[in-house]
């Protein structure tokens, strides 16, 4: 099992001297031939990689069903198929985990706002654009319900700096796609329109992730319409890039 440093991050040993090769009978052994490798490092250190993403996964589905502060190291290991000594040697506790599995998460969310406001979004009528920028966002949701368990009062020391960060950002984007589909706005209701979005987003994202099949589809449904609904009137133009 590899040694530990930082939480979550497995350290490479080191390599072990360079071997010689063995020289034939009667002869003088060449002290400057090729050393084989020695491959082991690698493959323990590959080895804690997986071992780190196994208690990650492990720990996602612990945090959302029980919520961040009725989870446990125990919980988690079991969860993992592991000893808890094993989980130790990673992490020293519940909040390095979370710290881990969340940084990690919102990568993935930033990577994930990227794609769905694209430029060429921009170009789009109202209903395409709705479908364009909420799909791919409400699909991470519902592919890393971790993500909302952890970013949603846990309470986890820097978390919900950074949580408040992707939100400035996500308002941010908004904000800029408004502006361009309504430039006639105040800079008090581009804010004030972007927020009530965002609003509405997070309040229904609680009934799409409750959901499942054919009734999640409907709520999805219902949050694209009730946002054309109230955007709509206020739209002066489609942009064109």
């Amino acid at each position: 099992m590899p040694e530990t440093s930082a939480p979550g991050k497995a350290v490479q040993t080191s390599p072990k001297s360079p071997k010689t090769r063995k020289s034939a009978p009667g002869t003088t052994p060449d002290p400057t031939g090729p050393a084989a490798p020695d491959p082991a490092p690698r493959r323990r250190q590959a080895r804690g990689e997986r071992r780190i993403a196994q208690l990650l996964a492990a720990a996602a589905g612990v945090f959302c069903r029980t919520g961040y502060a009725a989870a446990s190291t125990n919980a988690i290991a079991r969860e993992a198929g592991v000893s808890p000594g094993t989980l130790y040697q990673f992490f020293p506790n519940k909040e390095a985990i979370a710290i881990e599995l969340g940084g990690e998460l919102l990568k993935r969310a930033h990577d994930t706002h990227g794609q769905a406001f694209l430029p060429e979004n921009l170009s789009k009528p109202l209903p395409e654009l709705l479908d364009a920028v909420l799909d791919p966002v409400i699909a991470f949701n519902c592919e890393n319900p971790a993500f909302w368990a952890l970013m949603h009062g846990s309470g986890v020391p820097g978390m919900t700096q950074e949580h408040e960060e992707l939100h400035s950002g996500l308002l941010t984007r908004v904000e800029d796609v408004l502006r361009a589909y309504a430039p006639d706005f105040s800079p008090e209701r581009l804010t004030h329109v972007s927020n009530m979005v965002l609003g509405i987003f997070k309040s229904s994202l609680d009934l799409v992730l409750a959901s499942e099949g054919a009734e999640r589809d409907a709520y999805v449904a219902e949050l694209k319409d009730v946002l054309l609904r109230y955007l709509e009137p206020m739209i002066t133009t489609t942009p064109h890039r």
